[in-house]
């Protein structure tokens, strides 16, 4: 039988991370079956690195957004033009890494919203999807992503953090729901909740590497070759084969993101 299909919907291969090693990740992703990586830029500079990376490579595509941390570097309005500019051109498949953070605050909330209500409407204008970090910032997030359009941009709820009841929120606006190593955890109950509650049609899977490795090589940086740990928890908490969850999931990442596979 052969090898299901894996795809990383979500990983920041920048060399900011990864240095030289760039060649030798990708290398290992593709020997642990890894037929797809979606690359997340999270300001202009990453944005522009992550399209130059899928460019040089197959099953690659890259996104461009910024950060909440990083909210202030979009609110010139040179900044803003110039970041428009870049996220619609040729190449890119989404918009983000962007949305709300309230647990590290590292940007003030007002700037971070305002980042953000910028970002979505360029997504909705685009029409092209969204991905979206939020950490204790699910109300505001969802306020701005009702009164800018996000419905139709549509897109993720990347590393998602929260529980069925905020998944349902999100999968009704149209939203995909995006599992990280954050899901194997010893105490992420509701992160499993949630994840037996989406359904499979609107379910991705992710690393966020070079952060959150899974449990099992938890004490490693991560890299895409470490999403199978990831998937293989998320079946067994589906009652589902692994295969069968990674072909789900391959054709919902082709389909939201363009994903060649």
């Amino acid at each position: 039988m052969p090898r299901p299909r894996l795809v990383d919907t979500h990983a920041h291969l920048d060399p900011s991370f990864f240095g030289a090693e760039v060649g030798d990740v990708l290398r290992r992703a593709r020997e642990a079956g890894v037929a797809g990586i979606v690359c997340v830029g999270t300001d202009a500079g990453s944005s522009e690195r992550a399209l130059a990376l899928a460019r040089s490579g197959t099953g690659l595509v890259a996104t461009a957004g910024v950060h909440p941390h990083d909210a202030r570097s979009l609110l010139d309005p040179a900044a803003t033009r110039a970041f428009e500019v870049l996220a619609s051109g040729p190449g890119f498949v989404g918009v983000g890494e962007t949305g709300l953070d309230y647990f590290k605050d590292y940007a003030p909330r007002q700037d971070q919203r305002r980042a953000f209500a910028l970002q979505v409407r360029l997504a909705a204008r685009l029409r092209r999807p969204l991905v979206l970090h939020c950490r204790e910032a699910f109300r505001d997030l969802l306020e701005i992503l009702d009164a800018e359009g996000g419905r139709e941009a549509g897109g993720v709820f990347h590393c998602f953090s929260m529980g069925p009841e905020e998944a349902r929120e999100a999968l009704d606006r149209g939203f995909h729901v995006s599992f990280s190593g954050t899901l194997t955890y010893p105490k992420s109950d509701a992160i499993r909740a949630a994840a037996r509650f989406v359904p499979a049609a609107s379910i991705l899977v992710e690393t966020d590497c070079p952060f959150l490795p899974p449990q099992p090589v938890r004490k490693e940086r991560n890299e895409p070759a470490f999403v199978r740990h990831t998937l293989e928890r998320l079946a067994a908490e589906r009652g589902e084969e692994v295969p069968s969850l990674a072909e789900a999931i391959a054709g919902n990442a082709a389909r939201l993101f363009g994903l060649p596979l």
